[in-house]
Parts: structure tokens; C-alpha cells; sequence
């Protein structure tokens, strides 16, 4: 590791890890400058790795797989929002491209060790973990950390290893190859999505510890410094809007839900005020009532099911009456997390995370469950476990809708009478699932396996998109998100874009190729895919920009115009356009859909919804009565603006060959292909 002591003064190191687990040999990988002009770092790294070193149809929880953790071009540069890592491997929920991202300050602890990335190979014969400083790698003994939770692991090494240190780590769900499994740091931040952490289970591998000290340079430290006051600045504006927030909001949405149809716009400002003294638990309610939120398993209607009286009882101010402090992630100006206490009842919890919007509401409206404090005992089951709270929230709602219509019996559940709300049941039942105990084992891969181990008719309740089950926002709100949820390379995933996030980034503002944001605050043009494809497909580059460059999606949303692309520039010496960036962001995006294409997958066709998240049958009431979502047109217009085949995935060899991906488009066109 000495020889990285001097950094390059650029903002990556130029070196990433190969750990070999099967032979427990460490080898390091030069990568010189143009790689980063190419991918410029974080998932971009990921990408192109994967891509180059795995193989098309190898077993994800076999020891062929290779599971890859990223840190951003900007982590630890000195720049704002910006201290996320990305977890990549071959997903086994999809059996495609998987990537999850988390925050807290596990990325910057990393880089300080002198490395860009890190990519584990084979299977250990014995569960093991890595430790690395600004000194050396070396693997180390874990068989005493086996079946211990994602907190009690990290104590363990942290104790061991120093305060300096930080944690990555599984706990018992990705020990036991549960599906749902993620990656966890900092008491409870997880890389959920997409089962990694069944990856890393799969490999013996329990933990990763970072404990490096070095500061990577950059180009020019003054102009970074610079455009950060600068930017914070932009940030202090505002603070006269909270009176607005909280109750006065969730009013507004309630009256007018009930008309049939709500769009409430989230001013930049407003939002990033709300997510400062609330986090996004102050989604809960008017998410709920105003029609953002799925209800009853993508069945209900808010204000008829899950009425504004019983979704504030899990809303904002309910949810930060237990808050003890706020918490940020590493170079956040925001603070949107905080940590919360219970000090009475059956289940005494000393400090945790809070619950997120996107918990809350999968063990909340999703499941008519309007207790609270089972759901903060939930939010840690989980978190220990090590455990996606969205695709475990989805996957309790199949088994409840199953229970309902008999499909499911009361010998099934182990005595769990396991009807809607009843938060008794509902928590035992996620007890099961972590320790794959009777119906908790079928139901720990998720609900597409669930449906395929129960039949009798289970599949019309088992709500995924390719495996995956689909986050706590639904499509019949915002259209943009039925993208996000099918045709991108993480099925199911939230946090890429929507009809909302081009309100919130502007990025007509940033791009010269991203015309002025459709208007879509009435129901006609809100439902019409005419021409939506070309900016969503916008959408999605710029969040490969983000995970490139280490950032929080929730930095793109607050305003004040997040300064990626100068903050890139300071840090490099590079002087990109933002519409280089974005080319480079394409290029990486094509690298992740590529391998699904190579895997066999177009998404398409793979990872078709189930019908209730479109609306097929449509609802007849609250504020997506009678909505069908017109998907195939809307993902042909996303495909064409995409330069992508609508009937084989393949992206065209020409787009390739101008994004100077030429081994990729040999593998899909060889030189004889007409």
C-alpha cells in the first residue's frame, strides 16, 4: 500500500483492490487517467470492471461472482453531499446487473486507504473479513463474528480495530443467502437493494473494515473551497418557509385528495426545509393521502383505507417525538437522519436510525398498520439483520393478502393470524423471515420466489418488478417511476427518476440537450407518454453522474444548484462541459444495461410489472381512479431515446461506437453482422 502515500493530485488514486478470497492473495490494479476520463469513478468503476472480468451466466451466489465496493470521484475532496459508496455484483433478486448505494462514512474511510475501489473474487473456505489502512490489506478471522447482527459486528471491530475505523458488514440475512439481504455501515445505514448482501454471505465474507488516514489532493483546492461556500450559501436561503411545513402541507393534501387527483408540487426550497427538520418521514402522510404512497399491497385507496387519521399516528411529527438527535452522513449540510430512542414498552430500543419514508410505508400503509412503535421494533429487526426494508415491507404484504384469500392458513403461518394491521402478527412474521424459520424461509428470497414455492394463484399478489419488489412510490402518481421500476438495469428501483425529480433537479437548467420540463400538473398531459422518454432517459444519465461521483440523490433535489460538474472540474483539473459529464454518465449506463443484455435480460420484456402498479385493473376511486398507465408506450419512447432495440434490449451499434464502446458493440454486432 506505501506506494500511494502521495496522492496524484487529481481526485482518485488510480488503484483499486483485487481480493481473492478462494486463494486469500491480495492484488492491486493501476488504472491510469483515461480510465476515469472514460468512467470517472464510483459505479463507473464498477461498471466497467464487471463488465470486462465477469462472465455472461455464472451463478450469482457462486464464487464466479464478483462483488465490487466503490467510492466516488468527490468522496473526501472537500466537496458537499458527496460521501456515498456503491455496492456492485450480479444481482440474484434480477439475475441481472445489481447495485446498491448507501451513505454514512464508510466511502470516505475507504479512500483514505489509498484505493478507488475494491473487488472480492471466489469464495473463503472460512468466514473471514478484510482489514485495510493507508498501510497495508490482509484478511482476518471471522469465525466469531458469524451470526451476530449488523451492530453487534461492527461494535465487535470497531473495538478491535479503533475508532478511526468504519464497517461494512452482513448480518444474519446475508449469512442465512437471504435474497433481501444488504450491506450495512454505521449502526444501521444499509446498501439494500437488489440482494448483495447475499453476495457477500455467499463469498464467507462477514465484513469489510476501512480505517486509512491519507487525503487524496486535488487539482485545485482553492476553486473546490470555493464553489462549496458558495454553495452553502445558496443552501441558508429560505429558512422563513418553515412555516409551512407539517401539518399545514398534509391539510392541504387531504382536502383536495379526495376530488380525485392531487399533484403537489415540492418547490425545491420547500423540500429541502421539510427534509431538514423532518427527514422523509414527512412524506408519510400526505404521501398516503395524496395517492403517492401504494396501499393495502398496491390494492387501496388512501383516504378509504388508510385514512389521514390513522397516517399521521406514523407521520412526521409522531416519528420525531422519539428523536433524541439529528444525524448527517459525511459532508452533509443537511442532516436529514436522526437518531431515536424507546424508552418504554415491550421493546426498549437504546438508539437507532429512524424509520424512512420508504420503511414507514412498507410496514405501514402498505399494510393497513398503524402502530408505530412496531414499526420502529421493525426498522431494527431489519436493520440488524442486515435486511432491504422495502422488499421485506412488499414481501409481508403478499403473505397477508395470501393469509386474506385462503391461499395461505393459519397452520401455514404458524399461528400468526395474519390479517391486515395487526401489528402482533406482522412482527412476528418478520422475526420469521430473518431467522428463515418455517414460512419465514419461503418468504426470505422475496415474493417472486414466495409465489413460485405457494402457486394456487399467489402470483397475482406477489408485486415485483423482475424479482425485485417495487419501492413505496407509486407509478399511478407520477408515471415517471413505472421507468425507473421496469426499464432500468435495478429493477425496482425509486431513486433515478421521475416526473417529480425533473421538477426538483431542473435539469433544463444544466443540460443544453434537456428541453424545458413537461408540464404535468394536470391529469391530461400527466398521463400522456407522448415524447416522455427524452427526459427521463436525462434523468437517468445524471443519476449515473451522481453515483459516479459519490453524491446523495437528495443533494440533486434541495436546490441551490448543485455544483457537480464544477466540483469535478476543481478536483481533476478536468474542464468538462456538463454535457461531457454526461456522456460519460451514458457511457456507464450502457455498461450496466449491457450486461443484462448479455445475461440474456431485456428489460422490457424481463422485468414487466405486476399489472396493479399500472393500474390494470384500475382503481375506482381516490386520486388514481380509473388510471392505466399506457407502459409500452412510455417504455418505447424511453427505449428509442435510450438507442436501444424495443425487441431485443440491444443498445445500437452505432451510439456504441460514439460512446467509444467499441468491445461492447463487437459483443452484441461481430464484424460479419450486416
Amino acid at each position: 500500500m506505501n506506494e500511494t502515500k502521495k496522492s496524484v493530485g487529481k481526485g482518485y488514486w488510480g488503484k483499486i483492490l483485487h481480493v481473492d478470497l478462494t486463494t486469500a492473495t491480495i492484488s492491486p490494479e493501476l488504472l491510469d487517467d483515461s480510465f476515469y476520463l472514460q468512467y470517472l469513478g464510483g459505479i463507473g468503476i464498477g461498471a466497467k470492471v464487471l463488465w470486462d472480468r465477469l462472465k455472461p451466466g455464472i451463478d450469482p451466489l457462486g464464487p464466479e461472482n464478483i462483488l465490487g465496493f466503490t467510492t466516488g470521484l468527490l468522496t473526501d475532496t472537500g466537496s458537499l453531499f458527496t460521501g456515498r459508496f456503491t455496492v456492485v455484483g450480479k444481482s440474484p433478486a434480477s439475475g441481472g446487473w445489481g447495485d446498491a448505494n448507501c451513505g454514512g462514512y464508510f466511502s470516505p474511510a475507504l479512500k483514505r486507504c489509498g484505493v478507488d475501489a475494491l473487488f472480492f473474487h471466489g469464495k473463503s473456505p472460512k468466514p473471514v473479513y478484510l482489514y485495510l489502512d493507508h498501510e497495508k490489506a490482509e484478511l482476518k478471522e471471522a469465525s466469531d463474528l458469524q451470526g451476530l447482527d449488523t451492530i453487534e459486528t461492527e461494535d465487535t471491530l470497531r473495538e478491535r480495530h479503533g475508532k478511526r475505523a468504519q464497517v461494512a458488514c452482513i448480518g444474519p440475512a446475508g449469512e442465512k443467502l437471504s435474497l433481501l439481504a444488504g450491506i450495512s455501515t454505521d449502526r444501521g445505514r444499509l446498501a439494500a437493494r437488489g440482494g448483495l448482501g447475499a453476495v457477500m454471505g455467499s463469498k464467507n465474507l462477514k465484513a469489510v473494515v476501512a480505517a486509512g488516514k491519507m487525503r487524496v489532493s486535488v487539482q485545485d483546492r482553492a476553486a473546490a473551497k470555493e464553489i462549496s461556500s458558495a454553495f452553502r450559501k445558496r443552501l441558508d436561503k429560505g429558512k422563513n418557509l418553515d412555516r409551512f411545513l407539517g401539518d399545514k402541507i398534509i391539510g392541504f393534501t387531504g382536502k383536495i385528495a379526495r376530488n380525485g387527483f392531487v399533484y403537489l408540487r415540492q418547490p425545491a426550497l420547500l423540500w429541502r426545509r421539510i427534509l431538514k427538520k423532518y427527514g422523509t418521514s414527512s412524506l408519510t402522510a400526505m404521501s398516503a393521502e395524496g395517492g403517492d404512497s401504494p396501499i393495502k399491497n398496491w390494492g387501496g385507496i388512501g383516504y378509504r383505507d388508510f385514512p389521514l387519521a390513522r397516517s399521521q399516528k406514523i407521520g412526521a411529527e409522531t416519528v420525531i417525538s422519539f428523536q433524541e438527535k439529528k444525524y448527517g452522513c459525511y459532508s452533509c449540510p443537511l442532516r436529514c437522519g436522526g437518531i431515536v430512542s424507546i424508552k418504554q414498552g415491550p421493546h426498549i430500543i437504546q438508539e437507532m436510525h429512524k424509520p424512512e419514508y420508504e420503511t414507514l410505508c412498507a410496514f405501514g400503509s402498505l399494510l393497513l398498520n398503524d402502530d408505530l412503535l412496531s414499526i420502529f421494533r421493525i426498522n431494527d429487526l431489519v436493520n440488524r439483520a442486515g435486511m432491504d426494508s422495502i422488499s421485506c415491507g412488499g414481501t409481508v404484504a403478499f403473505a397477508i393478502e395470501c393469509y386474506e384469500n385462503s391461499i395461505l392458513s393459519k397452520e401455514d403461518t404458524g399461528g400468526l393470524d395474519l390479517r391486515w394491521g395487526n401489528s402482533e402478527a406482522i412482527t412476528a412474521l418478520v422475526e420469521k423471515i430473518v431467522r428463515r424459520e418455517s414460512l419465514g424461509d419461503i418468504l426470505a428470497d422475496g415474493v417472486k420466489r414466495a409465489a413460485e414455492r405457494i402457486g394456487n394463484g399467489s402470483e397475482e399478489f406477489a408485486v415485483h418488478c423482475g424479482g425485485i419488489e417495487a419501492a413505496m412510490h407509486d407509478p399511478k402518481f407520477d408515471p415517471g417511476f413505472i421507468i425507473s421500476y421496469f426499464c432500468e438495469p435495478t429493477p425496482g428501483r425509486h431513486t433515478i427518476s421521475s416526473y417529480q425529480y425533473l421538477d426538483l433537479q431542473e435539469l433544463h437548467k444544466k443540460f443544453s440537450r434537456a428541453h424545458k420540463t413537461p408540464a404535468l400538473t394536470t391529469r391530461k398531459k400527466r398521463f400522456d407518454p407522448t415524447g416522455r422518454g427524452e427526459m427521463l432517459s436525462l434523468d437517468s444519465f445524471y443519476k449515473m453522474l451522481v453515483d459516479c461521483a459519490g453524491a446523495c440523490f437528495f443533494g440533486t433535489q434541495v436546490g441551490a444548484e448543485l455544483p457537480l460538474c464544477e466540483w469535478m472540474n476543481a478536483a481533476t483539473g478536468w474542464r468538462f462541459t456538463p454535457e461531457e459529464y454526461l456522456v460519460a454518465a451514458e457511457r456507464v449506463h450502457k455498461l450496466r444495461h449491457s450486461f443484462n443484455v448479455r445475461e440474456g435480460l431485456n428489460p422490457i420484456r424481463d422485468f414487466r410489472p405486476n399489472p396493479r402498479l399500472y393500474g390494470n385493473p384500475p382503481l375506482e376511486k381516490g386520486p388514481a381512479r380509473k388510471v392505466t398507465i399506457d407502459i409500452d408506450t412510455l417504455a418505447e419512447s424511453y427505449y428509442r431515446a435510450m438507442h436501444w432495440d424495443t425487441k431485443t434490449g440491444k443498445p445500437r451499434r452505432e451510439r456504441l461506437e460514439e460512446l467509444g464502446l467499441g468491445d461492447v458493440s463487437r459483443e452484441f454486432y461481430p464484424p460479419d453482422t450486416p
